[in-house]
């Protein structure tokens, strides 16, 4: 069962307590997807901060009051990672340069995330274009995104110096006056970290154990036939050895819960469903990507989040693919329909 230890969330600029020297913080997003979570865990000479929320005047403001608030003003000596995503790195090297923080992330992630922060754009690559057409990005659509800037991590990710300390799986490290257990998850983000105490019962689950929401598990043009759901299926797998039902788990979205067993195999049914559903549907007709929006998510997708339900929709047609379900049968304006 999943339950909502916290009934309140904690207000701009404030923190809630959580377990004992562990604060719950919130930073607002631009987007559907209105805040992520932060967490700050007291050590014996100032704090460790886990994700940092966009780099925006509002954000670092928002820290101000944090700094001089809940954080008493004490230094922040380290920042960890749990993944490359911008609502989660995005201010790091901003806390390297004002405190000399340490930044602990995994290699890959690291990797992603400096060289996502030195690509910036001004009109999309040919690759992301072809990669859209065959996918079925609409003409219109495809149209309007040719013109215009795409999005870039560099708008708001701080840049990166030199230098981390290297997270592993299965690695014992300690901070927040606890030793952590690491274990990795992929299919949201490559080598996504999570922490699992050693001390009590808190796990840090960033953007893989989310309650109530899945994660997004998208295929991109850097890499067109990766398939980040089977890395989701089997990093949800591995994570349910290490789940307990007393465990609380502080994600990077939405509220701290209980209950992980009962959410790690709903996040798995939830993957098989859509799957399945697919597979049917592709039976009876050929279809794109795209054209598997309503299959996906059985809802309309607004426009706000066309590119996200896009890559997600080419990560269960890829799953598929590789495993023999669907073929490819049909090619129309560059589109590529698949059946079953």
């Amino acid at each position: 069962m999943i339950s909502y230890p916290f009934e309140s969330i904690p207000a701009e600029g404030e923190a809630i307590e959580v377990a004992d020297g562990v604060l719950w913080m919130r930073l607002p997003l631009p987007m559907a997807l209105d805040h992520v979570n932060v967490y700050a865990l007291r050590d014996d000479s100032g704090w460790t901060i886990v994700d940092t929320g966009f780099d925006t005047a509002a954000a670092r403001a928002i820290w101000a009051r944090l700094r001089a608030g809940p954080l008493q003003g004490l230094p922040i000596n380290r920042v960890i990672g749990t993944h490359h995503h911008p609502d989660h790195i995005g201010l790091a090297g901003w806390f390297m340069e004002s405190d000399g923080a340490e930044l602990m992330m995994s290699r890959t992630a690291w990797l992603m995330a400096r060289m996502l922060q030195l690509d910036a754009q001004e009109r999309p690559p040919r690759q992301s274009v072809d990669f859209w057409r065959r996918a079925g990005m609409p003409a219109d659509i495809l149209a309007k995104r040719m013109a215009e800037r795409p999005y870039n991590s560099a708008d708001v990710v701080h840049p990166l110096p030199l230098g981390f300390t290297r997270m592993s799986e299965g690695q014992i490290v300690s901070f927040g006056r606890r030793r952590w257990r690491v274990a990795m998850g992929d299919g949201h983000a490559p080598r996504h970290l999570t922490f699992w105490s050693q001390d009590d019962h808190l796990v840090i689950g960033g953007d893989q154990l989310l309650p109530s929401i899945s994660p997004n598990l998208g295929v991109y043009p850097t890499e067109p036939d990766a398939d980040p759901v089977g890395e989701w299926l089997d990093s949800c797998n591995r994570m349910a050895a290490l789940a307990q039902p007393d465990q609380l788990v502080l994600p990077g979205h939405k509220l701290p819960f209980t209950g992980l067993p009962t959410r790690l195999q709903q996040l798995i049914d939830n993957h098989h469903g859509a799957l399945g559903r697919v597979v049917d549907a592709l039976k009876k007709e050929p279809r794109s990507a795209v054209g598997c929006f309503d299959i996906l998510f059985k809802r309309k997708i607004a426009a706000m989040e066309f590119g996200l339900a896009l890559v997600e929709a080419v990560a269960h047609i890829n799953h598929l693919r590789l495993n023999g379900a669907i073929r490819a049968v049909d090619e129309r304006d560059g589109a590529v329909f698949w059946g079953a």
